[in-house]
């Protein structure tokens, strides 16, 4: 059902096209004026362009056209892409309101819906199918919105947000060849292709940024391929499953959510107490901070794997295994137990423990001792 040259193929024109498109628009968004300034919740101390998104998106276009799928919601999944892509642009240049975006947001998932792609029912042990009924649609368009915003929050360090989601596409890439859904595959094999020729120009330090533009067309397709991939397959907790790989921007935007009605403050405001921060508050490096995201979005992709073939055992140990990381991902934030680090302290402990020591020797002296034998 697969071919896997023309995979392949693809990837690499995706990934090509990505790479020298992002030269272009980074030409384009300084000239339009489409750029990042410092500030007290940033980073980066210089101007950077942004509108890095629409790179992606094309060189992501491009690899579609070498595969030329044929499917009943491609039409609507490319209208909502381009409403995504025209409303994160607007707010890379000028910075509209977060209604606006809201607004945008709602109308590319108008569009999903409008196709007939839906989460209509879920699983559960014990119970079964559950047919969601009339509140398939509300949680449709909760999941698109939620998804596209989550992706957007986490991206606040060079190549954080296309480096999680690449990682994610490719847990999600994996499972849809397992599962033969042809088209999550294909969607995912250009992304991830777009997304690593976009990642060279925008890891530490980076020279553009993905911006709205990027963040939004990202958080987007992951909710939409998901929706034609994981939520599709019938076995039990289906559902989770994108969920476990989309764990630390979906812990990162239950956080913000919590902190802010905590503090009384507006769901929508920015600020610069995301997970991300947090760890370069705690001591890590930027490019540090970065590669540990990394990491534990790797363990989460890895285990939403095991879990989408897992039995329902397998699956309760696997579920463990999941809030165990992210309690250990909460520690090395600092954001839980007011700071303190009880479970990363013993498990470095269990590290220097077992850790060889290295044994110094004094050359003169085994040189001599050796002589003198």
């Amino acid at each position: 059902m697969f071919n896997f040259v023309d995979l392949a193929i693809a990837f690499t024109i995706a990934l090509f096209s990505s790479f020298l498109l992002t030269y272009a628009v980074k030409k384009f968004a300084v000239k339009v004026g489409a750029v990042d300034f410092p500030n007290y919740r940033k980073i980066h101390k210089e101007v950077k362009p942004r509108l890095g998104g629409i790179a992606i998106f094309l060189g992501a276009l491009l690899g579609m056209v070498y595969l030329q799928p044929q499917h009943e919601h491609l039409p609507e999944i490319f209208a909502g892409a381009l409403t995504i892509i025209i409303t994160g642009a607007l707010d890379d240049r000028f910075s509209i309101k977060p209604v606006a975006k809201l607004t945008g947001q709602l109308i590319a998932a108008s569009f999903i819906v409008s196709s007939g792609l839906i989460i209509e029912r879920v699983t559960i042990p014990g119970i079964g199918m559950i047919d969601l009924g009339f509140f398939s649609v509300l949680i449709t368009v909760l999941w698109i919105v939620g998804i596209t915003n989550a992706i957007n929050l986490i991206d606040g360090l060079d190549g954080l947000a296309t480096g999680v989601t690449t990682i994610a596409l490719i847990s999600i890439f994996i499972m849809a060849v397992t599962d033969a859904q042809v088209m999550a595959a294909y969607l995912a094999i250009v992304l991830i292709g777009a997304n690593l020729g976009f990642l060279y120009h925008n890891f530490y330090p980076a020279k553009i940024y993905m911006g709205d533009t990027g963040s939004n067309f990202l958080g987007f397709m992951i909710a939409v391929v998901s929706m034609l991939g994981l939520f599709k397959n019938i076995a039990f907790f289906s559902f989770i499953v994108p969920i476990i790989v989309l764990a630390i921007p979906i812990f990162d935007t239950l956080v913000a959510i919590i902190r802010r009605a905590y503090n009384k403050e507006s769901i929508m405001a920015a600020d610069n107490k995301h997970i991300h921060y947090q760890l370069i508050n705690a001591g890590y490096s930027h490019r540090k901070t970065v590669i540990i995201i990394y990491l534990f979005s790797a363990v989460f992709g890895g285990l939403a794997i095991l879990f989408s073939e897992a039995s329902l055992k397998f699956a309760l140990l696997i579920s463990v295994f999941v809030f165990f990381f992210l309690h250990i991902f909460a520690e090395l934030a600092g954001i839980v137990m007011g700071g303190k680090r009880p479970v990363v302290d013993r498990l470095r402990k269990i590290r220097w423990k077992y850790k060889k020591p290295k044994v110094k020797t004094n050359k003169k002296n085994d040189k001599q001792g050796y002589q003198d034998n």
